[in-house]
């Protein structure tokens, strides 16, 4: 639409805006958070002591024993110290990237595993209840040992009727019952 003048056009409100043009490179911040944790990790291990351990002796072998002409760092070795800084400031960074990634990745499992021992509770208790109504439930049924005392018992009465006699001590009982 055209102004007063017939020089300036006003942006319609209605459409989405175009993309913008960034200063800066975009990213995907998983790629590098994966990045960074493959060389935290390899930061971490005996393999990156042997391979730094190496280029450090080497440097300054080189820079102690070579020709004058070809040395590159001489003896305070101002250069590897500064590489050394260098790498120490780029590994401390990417580690912390790492650990704070850690972190997320170990609060996603400790909710899981809440949310899993939340349902193991609530199983378990309904168990727990199940098995209380079968113990009542049981309650009023005829036990294995009961059965067992009873045909015990009735045993001994029908060993009786066909002898005849009765133990000496249930005699007593008889006589206290008159």
């Amino acid at each position: 639409m055209a102004g007063a003048t017939g020089t300036r056009t006003r942006e319609r409100l209605d459409l989405p805006l175009g993309p913008r043009r960034r200063l800066l490179p975009e990213w995907d911040p998983d790629a590098f958070g994966r990045v960074s944790e493959r060389i935290a990790r390899f930061l971490g291990t005996g393999r990156f002591l042997v391979w730094m351990t190496f280029a450090i002796v080497l440097w300054v072998g080189w820079n102690i024993a070579a020709p004058s002409a070809l040395r590159f760092d001489e003896y305070p070795f101002i250069f590897l110290t500064l590489m050394l800084s260098l790498q120490a400031s780029y590994a401390a960074p990417l580690i912390l990237l790492a650990q704070n990634r850690q972190d997320d990745r170990d609060r996603v499992n400790l909710e899981q595993d809440r949310k899993q021992n939340e349902r193991s509770i609530a199983d378990t208790e309904y168990l727990t209840r199940e098995i209380a109504a079968l113990r009542m439930g049981l309650g009023e049924v005829a036990t294995r040992d009961w059965i067992r005392s009873e045909l015990h018992d009735m045993l001994k009465e029908l060993e009786e009727q066909r002898t005849g006699h009765r133990p000496a001590h249930e005699r007593g009982r008889d006589a206290e019952d008159r």
